[in-house]
């Protein structure tokens, strides 16, 4: 009896073979399903991670521009020059593109002093702003425009000594 009941399931086994030839090409058409999806989240992933990394270097180099526009015998021209080379050499962008923006307001205490946001006219206790912008779309690693049309941009304030 076991035995007559093992060969009617071996009988229809051949059936679940022609099951599997109808399958065919799932495979393929989930792959194609997914895969753009897949590479738009990864994209989205390096852009973003680019991005990222673009603003941390931005705020180093407002820092740098900050400390510079401190010292003595400072001009908003060398702090200018400095910014553009530092972001020149560390993200590979044209002088050009990179916007250095600086503001110097007098210390509470001067009543007859403005600096005119001249870091020269800059006494002691004055606070140096540098603002440094560049836009995206020219430090982008990827041809998908996540962020195209956005600027990144940093800043820093420091105490003129």
């Amino acid at each position: 009896m076991v035995y007559e009941r093992h060969i009617r399931l071996c009988k229809t086994a051949p059936t679940t073979r022609k099951h599997h030839y109808s399958r065919r090409g799932v495979a393929a058409v989930e792959m194609a399903l997914i895969l753009p999806v897949f590479f738009l989240v990864v994209f989205g992933i390096i852009e973003f991670g680019r991005a990222m990394s673009a603003s941390n270097i931005l705020t180093s180099a407002c820092r740098l521009g900050a400390r510079a526009s401190i010292l003595d015998n400072a001009s908003n021209a060398t702090v200018t020059q400095k910014l553009k080379s530092f972001c020149e050499a560390t993200l590979d962008v044209s002088p050009d593109d990179v916007v250095v923006s600086i503001v110097v307001v007098a210390a509470p205490e001067s009543v007859d002093h403005d600096p005119a946001n001249e870091i020269a006219n800059a006494k002691q206790g004055d606070l140096c702003t540098i603002r440094v912008e560049i836009p995206y779309d020219k430090i982008s690693l990827t041809p998908a425009k996540f962020l195209s049309g956005k600027n990144l941009s940093a800043s820093c304030s420091m105490e003129h000594e």
